[in-house]
This record gives structure tokens, C-alpha cells and sequence, in this order.
């Protein structure tokens, strides 16, 4: 999985190079310190040639010095590669989530994709950088000390193949094991992320209810499960170090034996006996360093399976080449046509919407009411193809809503919809998203047809008023103004609006209406509303219910013709929201 992600290092792969050049150059000044030493001790100290051993130090300090510069180097060039690396999966990772559908985004979590553009990103990227900077130096290092080791003593030798073989038994045990404990643990920090993300969206919401005991005590579950999970897997590499320490350990204390052995029979001199131990180690340090590669590399492994999970899912929305190769197609009249709809949120659950046919014409206003759970938020995002119909068709202008491009299509649609989500930025970048290169006067008159210029003129910096992530210093009624002025300034053939005037009182409304009437009056209105004041005076209503058309009409017809609309007025009228 690890190495699917390799083409991401893009313009870094040149560094793979350099690192095994540096690599190479650290490893040989390291394996010729220890035999300059070995001639220091065996020729130098006991000759008394101060200056054989002054030239030797002197090398052996220029080759330090070199060893350090080529680490640096090696170290630099690895964590600059490591971070492309991570900035270029990110980078793809976003594209990718922009062009998920709707469905698409239901079957990941925001907090899950946040996870993994952050944390599992994170654990990439100090692979690939401990990779860079180990993967080269480790074999080097192990093979050519293990050559020197040999050529100084075979027999001696043989102990470090002990120490080798049981390194070889206890790596792929801990691998195995700890690829599920890691999978694990990121699973749930998941779950972590999505508790917060969730407490902190909703703070009101929980504030309001006092909830704040249950939200800490949900927190507490979830903080639980994650320390437990990484718990599991702090303790094997607890356990696991120690046990490759001691077997590091006990090889270096029997070389020591049976080597001193070698040294008082005159087989073995004191220096060579120093080097070989130096160099001991630097095979045992090597094996050492393969294991901690093949531990991060585990744990990459289960975060490049949450990658590339994001990466190789396509979407469910997608255009087809033969639309992306025509010729760019408007939507410019609005017209809007349901044919024999159906539609279902999976293939396993039964259908929102059931054989839904009606015709919205350019100019018209049309509502769209019924009870809570009947389908109407489903109905509207069909038409954007925010999802797709499992059945039937819809056609926009006489054309497919799948014979568009998404961008074509959905450029020729301004929508407001339930949640009504502004974003980091002024209030006049929050409406510039209708129409990015808007003139101010396009700005306020926007504002103005959305009753929203009053408000925004109170603030002491009006338009340039700063608004909070999520545009939390502005009221709900704001909110659904501002995104009403985004969608009118976009003055696009379809407008929609879902449920987008709940907060604001009705004389505000019936003012927002007049604007529809007077600004698009070409255009095709299309309003989803709980209150029928909303849609009184609407060219056609439809009425759904259960996610069947259970009535179409305008107000004075369904009124006279329709159960389920009076029923609904009637309960609107007793609770004084009808007039």
C-alpha cells in the first residue's frame, strides 16, 4: 500500500539519490574510524609514535566531521522530501473530496476525512523521511561492518548471526501484530474527532440543553477507547525494545569473553579486538534500525490504506467523456421537467421518492410542500444532481440533467439551502460567492432584494464585517439573508430555496418574495417551505407526501381538491402560521 503512494513524492524523487549518495558517504566514514583506532592502539601506542597517532586522530576527526556533515545533509534533504511528499498527498486528497458527491461524502465522516488528511498524512510522511534516511544507511552499514567484522575474525563472527536470526524471528511477529493494534488506534481517533467536531458544531445546541455532562461523559468514552488502543500498541514496542536491547547486549558481552579469550592467547590484538566490537555494533544498530523501519512502515501501511481509501474511491457523480468533449452548454431558460422520478439514498433502502413527474416552467414560482420526512430536500437536490435518480429522468431545458457537465449545469442553479453555511471571511466575500467578480453596487442591491442591506449597514464595518467560522457572530435570520443575497446575485435561470426563510418573520419574507417576482421573473422559483404563507401565491404547488405526488395545483385548487393540503393549513391556521 505504501509504495502506491510513491508516485506523490513527485519533484522529491531526485532526493532519493542524494540520499544514498549521502548515505554511502556516512557509512564509510563511520567504518574507518573504528580501524584507524584499532591502528592507534596495535602500531602507535605501542611503538610511542606520537605523531602516527596524531596523523591517525587528525583523519579520524576530519572523518567525523565529514560523517556529521553527511548526516545533516542526509537528514535535510529526507524531512524536505518527507513534507513535498505529505503537501502532495494532501493536495490530491482535497481535489478528490471536491469531487465527491453527496453520497460519496456520506460514506466517510468529516471527521474521518479530517483524520486523514492530518494524522494519517502525518504517519506518511515520517516514514517516508525515516525511509530516506535509514532505509540506505541500515543494509550499508550492516553488510559492510559484517564484511570488516569477519575478515578481522571469522569465528568470532558467528555470534552476531545468532543475535540476526533472533531479530529475524521477533520482526515479523511484532509487524503482524501491530498493523491491526494500529488500524485500530486510528479507527479510533476517528471516533475522537467526530465527538468533538460534533460538541463543537452544536455548543449551543448543548449549552441550551444542558447537556454538557452527557457531552463530557460521550468525550470521556471515545478518549477512553483511544488511549486504550494506543496503549496496546505502546506496550508491544515497550516490550519489543528491551528484548532487541538485550539481545544487542548479550552479543556484545560474548564477543567481549570470548574475544579477551582471543586477545590473552596473542590470537587477537587489543585494537582489532576494539574494532571488531565497534563494528559489532554497528551491525547490531543497523538490524536495530530495519526494525524501527519495519514498525513505522506498519503503521503507515494502516494509514495508506485510509489514503488511498479516499483516493481510489470514484465518485457516484461523475460526467461522461462525451459530455466533457462538447461544446459548453448553458442552462438558460430553466425550464424543469421530473419524469416518472424515483430515488433511493442506497440500494438497500427503500424509495425517498416514487414515480415524481411535474413541470416547472421558465417564470414560474413553484412551492413545494409536505410534511417532515415526505421528500422535498431529496426532490431539489436531484436537480443540481447533488445525487442521482435511481429512476426515471430529469430534464433541465429539454436536456438530461446528466447530458450536462456538473459545473455547466450547476452554474445555471442558485441554491439556498437548509443549513445555511457561510464561511471564514466578510461578509462581502461571503456574497461575492454568488458571482465572484460582482461590482459593490451588485453586492448591495443583492443584499437589499435579500433584506439583508439594513442589518449589514449596522455593523460598524457594514460589508467588511468579519464574520466567525461558520459566520457565528450573525443571528439565523442573518445567516438565511446572507445566503439568499449569495444565490440572487448569482441571477440564475433556476433558483432554489429550501426552507431558506424559517428564521426570518413573515413581513420580512413577503418582502424577499416581491424581490423574487420583480428580479426573476424569467427565471424559475422553486421554493420548498413548511408554512404555506410561504407558497400562497406560487403559480403551482406540489404537495408531496411520503415521497409520492400527492397533488399539484394552485392554492385556491388544492385548497377545494386535496386532503392532505388542507390538512396542513388547517394545522397551520390553528397555529397562526398560514396568513
Amino acid at each position: 500500500m505504501v509504495s502506491k503512494l510513491m508516485k506523490y513524492l513527485g519533484e522529491y524523487k531526485k532526493y532519493l539519490v542524494l540520499c544514498v549518495v549521502f548515505a554511502f558517504g556516512e557509512v564509510i566514514c563511520e567504518l574507518l574510524i573504528p580501524l584507524m583506532m584499532s591502528h592507534i592502539v596495535d602500531i602507535g601506542i605501542p611503538e610511542q609514535n606520537l605523531g602516527y597517532i596524531a596523523s591517525i586522530g587528525g583523519i579520524m576527526v576530519l572523518m567525523s566531521a565529514a560523517a556529521i556533515g553527511f548526516g545533516v545533509a542526509n537528514a535535510k534533504i529526507s524531512s524536505e522530501a518527507s513534507q513535498g511528499f505529505g503537501a502532495n498527498i494532501r493536495k490530491a486528497m482535497f481535489a478528490q473530496i471536491e469531487q465527491f458527491s453527496f453520497a460519496n461524502i456520506d460514506k466517510f465522516s468529516s471527521a474521518s476525512l479530517v483524520t486523514r488528511m492530518t494524522n494519517d498524512v502525518n504517519q506518511m510522511q515520517g516514514a517516508i523521511m525515516m525511509t530516506m534516511r535509514l532505509l540506505t544507511r541500515a543494509p550499508l552499514m550492516l553488510i559492510s561492518a559484517l564484511v570488516i567484522a569477519v575478515s578481522i575474525n571469522a569465528k568470532l563472527s558467528l555470534s552476531i548471526f545468532v543475535a540476526i536470526a533472533i531479530f529475524v524471528v521477533i520482526i515479523p511477529i511484532i509487524m503482524r501484530t501491530a498493523g491491526k493494534l494500529f488500524s485500530n488506534m486510528q479507527k479510533k481517533l476517528d471516533a475522537l474527532n467526530g465527538t468533538v467536531q460534533e460538541n463543537l458544531i452544536a455548543i449551543r445546541v448543548v449549552k441550551a440543553f444542558v447537556r454538557a455532562g452527557y457531552e463530557k461523559t460521550k468525550f470521556k468514552k471515545s478518549n477512553d477507547e483511544l488511549m486504550e488502543a494506543a496503549m496496546k500498541a505502546g506496550n508491544l514496542m515497550a516490550v519489543t525494545m528491551p528484548l532487541m536491547m538485550l539481545a544487542m547486549n548479550g552479543t556484545t558481552l560474548a564477543v567481549i569473553w570470548i574475544g579477551g579469550g582471543y586477545v590473552g592467547a596473542g590470537a587477537m590484538g587489543t585494537g582489532e579486538l576494539m574494532s571488531f566490537i565497534s563494528y559489532i555494533t554497528q551491525i547490531l544498530m543497523s538490524v536495530m534500525m530495519f526494525s524501527m523501519i519495519f514498525v513505522m512502515l506498519t503503521r503507515a501501511r494502516a494509514s495508506a490504506g485510509r489514503i488511498l481509501e479516499v483516493l481510489s474511491t470514484v465518485p457516484t457523480i461523475q460526467d461522461s467523456p462525451a459530455v466533457e468533449t462538447r461544446r459548453k452548454a448553458a442552462v438558460r431558460q430553466g425550464q424543469v421537467e421530473f419524469r416518472d422520478v424515483s430515488f433511493r439514498y442506497s440500494e438497500t433502502g427503500g424509495d425517498v421518492l416514487s414515480h415524481v413527474s411535474f413541470a416547472a416552467q421558465p417564470g414560474q414560482m413553484v412551492g413545494i410542500v409536505g410534511g417532515t420526512g415526505s421528500g422535498k430536500t431529496s426532490l431539489v437536490n436531484l436537480i443540481p444532481r447533488f445525487y442521482d435518480a435511481t429512476g426515471g429522468e430529469i430534464l433541465v431545458d429539454g436536456v438530461n440533467v446528466k447530458d450536462y457537465t456538473q459545473e455547466d449545469l450547476r452554474d445555471g442553479i442558485g441554491m439556498v439551502m437548509q443549513s445555511n453555511n457561510l464561511f471564514s471571511g466578510t461578509i462581502r466575500d461571503n456574497i461575492l460567492w454568488g458571482k465572484e467578480d460582482a461590482t459593490a453596487d451588485e453586492v448591495v442591491q443583492a443584499a437589499t432584494d435579500a433584506q439583508a442591506h439594513d442589518f449589514i449597514s449596522s455593523f460598524p464595518n457594514g460589508y467588511e464585517t468579519d464574520l466567525g467560522q461558520g459566520g457565528v457572530n450573525v443571528s439565523g435570520g442573518q445567516k438565511q439573508r446572507l445566503c439568499i443575497a449569495r444565490a440572487m446575485l448569482k441571477k440564475p435561470a433556476i433558483l432554489i430555496l429550501d426552507d431558506s426563510t424559517s428564521a426570518v418573520d413573515m413581513a420580512t419574507e413577503a418582502k424577499i418574495r416581491q424581490s423574487f417576482t420583480r428580479n426573476f421573473k424569467d427565471s424559475t422559483v422553486i421554493i420548498v417551505a413548511q408554512r404555506i404563507s410561504s407558497v400562497k401565491d406560487a403559480d403551482q404547488i406540489i404537495v408531496l407526501d411520503d415521497g409520492v405526488v400527492a397533488g399539484i395545483g394552485t392554492h385556491d385548487e388544492l385548497l377545494e381538491s386535496n386532503d392532505i393540503y388542507r390538512e396542513i393549513c388547517s394545522s397551520q391556521l390553528e397555529g397562526g402560521l398560514a396568513q
